[in-house]
């Protein structure tokens, strides 16, 4: 008899679980660790047997009844003092919510960290980081291009008030300053998939935090904190909620970062939705499942477009992932406009297979000069696999190739040159 021998999740540390709905007992403390795909289950919904349910609540209230002022303001005290929640009831959605903190724990069991703190956006959670660093007086960042367009762009536009040094990787503990507050990586990176050695990495950054984007690999491929990453960084809406229908982020960290988190969110206002909550809280109980289908398909995509000559080059990671990029030898434009059954759209990680012009769209916002040095070519496109037949999906691309390959049609009246035999 097989059994299962997936790695474990946790420390072996009991990790904070979900304020309970008011009026219901308090949830009951997993017991770790746990295999992943046992996690994404089960991991936000271990106290719904004992509620009586079992699908998880959705709690959309935007403000709680309180009947002990004198109580409410000794937890807001605290709250302000060092970002502390107790267990007790919701005061306010701002500060928290049960269904969002479901997902939180939910995703802070698959990376392996104490806490997890969950945003509107990835953007937002990103911002959140910086804003808890430049509080400290630590407004300087080191990073490694590529990352996500609008990530590279927050930092080099200094929006935030942040000063950001590009390098390689060989070049983080050079970088680094008395003001440094973080150095930011993303590895497979966001569009090239080039690969990061994060222990490596990380013991560069000495005794500044790590922050790594694992939005392309998900904790079922990787999780940064075991070589050394203090913070873990999703755009949710990509793979964690795996649907297209969901926009969110989320930090994982150790409980002091996510106090210092839930601080900013409640000043700013960058808040998850519940609903968005409970939707990646869904998505997170197929993740394992999704992504390795989507990567199966990915990998062998991957195989045939490196065959193929009017391909110039692919780009797929030793990790593995249902990413795939590759520059194409004839008009990238008309692979996309030419693409069928493949959607043609910006975002990643859907159940669908989606194809966009990184150049275009995801990384316009980069500076030319700087997208091109980091790998990312006018002529590469990014491919993210879904959950279709391969077969489907190779015709697809196989026929978008053929029309990006093809001549131009020839003006009306005329016929088109062609060359003869030397």
């Amino acid at each position: 008899m097989e059994t299962n021998t997936e790695p474990r999740t946790g420390s072996g540390h009991q990790d904070p679980v979900p304020a309970p709905l008011p009026g219901t007992p308090a949830p009951t403390v997993p017991p770790a660790p746990r295999a992943l795909a046992t996690e994404a289950v089960h991991a936000g919904r271990d106290d719904l047997a004992g509620l009586g349910l079992h699908a998880a609540p959705i709690d959309l209230s935007t403000t709680y009844p309180s009947y002990d002022t004198r109580g409410e303001a000794a937890r807001i005290d605290a709250f302000a003092a060092d970002g502390t929640l107790d267990d007790g009831p919701p005061v306010y959605a701002r500060l928290a919510n049960p269904t969002v903190a479901r997902f939180e724990t939910a995703l802070a069991r698959l990376e392996g960290t104490e806490s997890a703190v969950a945003f509107a956006s990835g953007m937002a959670a990103l911002t959140a980081v910086l804003l808890v660093r430049g509080a400290a007086g630590l407004r300087h960042v080191v990073a490694v291009r590529p990352l996500y367009g609008c990530s590279d762009h927050l930092l080099t536009a200094g929006l935030l008030g942040s000063e950001v040094t590009w390098v390689d990787p060989a070049g983080i503990a050079d970088a680094i300053r008395p003001d440094t507050g973080l150095v930011l990586v993303e590895s497979p990176a966001n569009p090239t998939l080039a690969e990061l050695d994060l222990r490596a990495v990380a013991h560069a950054c000495g005794t500044v935090p790590l922050l790594a984007d694992n939005t392309f690999a998900t904790p079922v491929l990787q999780r940064p904190v075991e070589s050394g990453a203090r913070l873990v960084l999703h755009s949710a809406t990509k793979y964690l909620g795996g649907h297209g229908d969901v926009l969110g982020g989320v930090v994982a960290c150790d409980e002091e970062f996510a106090r210092q988190l839930r601080q900013v969110r409640f000043a700013t206002g960058g808040v998850l939705h519940p609903l968005a909550g409970y939707l990646l809280l869904r998505g997170l109980s197929t993740l394992p499942v999704r992504v390795r289908a989507a990567s199966a398909n990915a990998a062998e995509l991957a195989r045939r477009l490196a065959a193929d000559p009017r391909v110039r080059r692919v780009h797929y990671p030793r990790l593995g992932g249902a990413m795939v990029a590759f520059e194409v030898e004839g008009d990238p434009h008309a692979v996309t406009a030419g693409v069928r059954l493949i959607t043609p759209a910006v975002s990643l990680g859907s159940v669908d297979t989606l194809i966009q012009h990184p150049a275009s769209i995801s990384h316009r916002v980069v500076d030319p000069a700087d997208r091109r040095s980091s790998g990312v070519s006018d002529k590469l496109l990014r491919l993210s696999a879904g959950l279709e037949d391969v077969e489907d999906l190779w015709q697809d691309l196989d026929h978008a190739l053929g029309v990006s390959a093809a001549p131009p049609a020839p003006a009306a009246g005329r016929t088109a040159a062609v060359n003869s035999p030397a």
